[in-house]
Order: C-alpha cells, then sequence, then structure tokens
C-alpha cells in the first residue's frame, strides 16, 4: 500500500489542481511501480509561508522580495 506525501505551501493551489496531483502521482506509480491504484494513498499537506524555510528564511519574507 503506497502513501505518497506532497507538501506544498499554502498559497493557492486549487481543488483542481490538488486533484490532478493526486490521481496524476497514483498513475505514476501504476506505471512505473506496477502499484494497484485501490490501494495508494496520496496526503497534500499545505504549510504556511511562515512555516516554510529555504535559505534561513521564511517563504514569506523571500516573497516579499520578490524572490
Amino acid at each position: 500500500m503506497p502513501y505518497i506525501n506532497i507538501k506544498i505551501t499554502r498559497d493557492g493551489a486549487t481543488a483542481e489542481q490538488k486533484a490532478a496531483l493526486i490521481k496524476g502521482t497514483t498513475q505514476l506509480l501504476v506505471e512505473v511501480l506496477g502499484k494497484n491504484p485501490a490501494t495508494t494513498i496520496v496526503v497534500i499537506d499545505e504549510v504556511e509561508t511562515d512555516n516554510w524555510g529555504i535559505g534561513g528564511e521564511s517563504v514569506t519574507k523571500r516573497r516579499r522580495r520578490g524572490q
């Protein structure tokens, strides 16, 4: 039973985009590893940008600077 955990920042991924991620990652495991899609679990965690750091600073701060 494969378990896929996708972590993204919480800043505007639509329900349709998340559904596409779930469908696409499930299909990838079917094609590459021969896994059963009925037992493949996909979880999307959305993290606030204040709680996601890159290079020693939060994504919120980086985005304010345009990075």
